[in-house]
């Protein structure tokens, strides 16, 4: 239905923008366009800026007919009003909103707000894989990588065999008895098994790409129970061998010792009648009847 001239009229009146993508991405380093198109105006001279919008707070990067804020020498304007960031980064994930202002028509301001987001590919992540486990005995696998954006989403391989979420669904795995959780990046064992001895390593993925850490062995041994229950019996009975070497020694009166001197000397019982005198030379008792006067 064509339109009535009135609406025409109206609309040659009225400044009017549309985008082709409110909600665009691009890798970071890459270029993106932000498109922000005058559908119609009939100033001729508008003012146009650029505002980001980052936790609630708005910014120039384009006033005055020049880039300005975070985005200086980074950035230009496409005629009549796109704006390009040439080399993205994740600071620029935010929302920006296109201003543009027409004195001549009738509807004089309108804006359009479009939402970047600047995806980051993962770094290499942390690994933590036991090197070695006993046979039936728990083992924890961690990964984790925190520069990636989106969140990056973690994968296990084993010999380079990517590990299933659920291990029923896999013949090789099916006896397996193991949790992976993709979210957090955790693979934990609750009882290994011969079979899960190898090579493992972890990847991380988002939208933007992915990184590895590199493989790491995990060995699997038997527990040596006879020996185990052997080195216990030789230690109890090294114990009770000393504990009964120290028992003899003591009650044979090793560990004591008396020492006669002037300050214990004990003074010989006296006779009944006889009186002793003792000497200052000689420091001993004698008979009074062996003095002579």
């Amino acid at each position: 239905m064509p339109l009535s001239p009135l609406a025409c009229y109206i609309s040659t009146l009225a400044v009017i923008l549309k985008t082709t993508n409110p909600k665009p991405w691009v890798n970071e380093f890459e270029s993106i366009e932000l498109s922000c198109m005058i559908e119609s105006i009939s100033t001729t001279n508008p003012r146009i800026e650029w505002k980001k919008i980052k936790m609630g707070e708005p910014s120039y990067v384009y006033f005055d007919k020049e880039i300005a804020g975070d985005l200086e020498k980074r950035a230009k304007i496409r005629e009549p009003a796109t704006l390009v960031i040439l080399n993205a980064t994740r600071a620029d994930t935010a929302d920006y909103r296109c201003e543009v202002t027409a004195p001549n028509d009738q509807k004089s301001f309108d804006e359009i707000l479009i939402s970047l987001t600047v995806r980051v590919k993962p770094i290499v992540p942390r690994c933590s894989i036991p090197k070695s486990v006993p046979v039936g005995k728990p083992a924890e696998l961690h990964c984790l990588e925190d520069e990636g954006y989106p969140k990056s989403h973690y994968q296990w391989f084993r010999n380079k065999e990517e590990i299933p979420e659920d291990p029923k669904g896999s013949p090789k795995f099916f006896n397996s008895t193991y949790t992976l959780n993709g979210e957090m990046g955790t693979l934990k064992f609750s009882a290994v098994r011969k079979e899960d001895a190898g090579e493992y390593y972890c990847r991380a993925r988002n939208e933007a790409g992915f990184s590895e850490c590199g493989p790491q062995m995990m060995e699997v041994y038997d527990m040596n129970i006879a020996g185990i229950i052997l080195g216990v019996v030789v230690v109890v009975t090294v114990l009770l061998c000393i504990t009964v070497g120290i028992f003899c020694a003591y009650k044979r009166g090793y560990f004591t010792s008396q020492k006669q001197t002037g300050n214990n000397y004990k003074t010989p019982a006296k006779g009944d009648g006889v009186d002793y005198v003792r000497t200052e030379d000689e420091g001993d008792f004698r008979h009074k009847s062996s003095f002579v006067i």
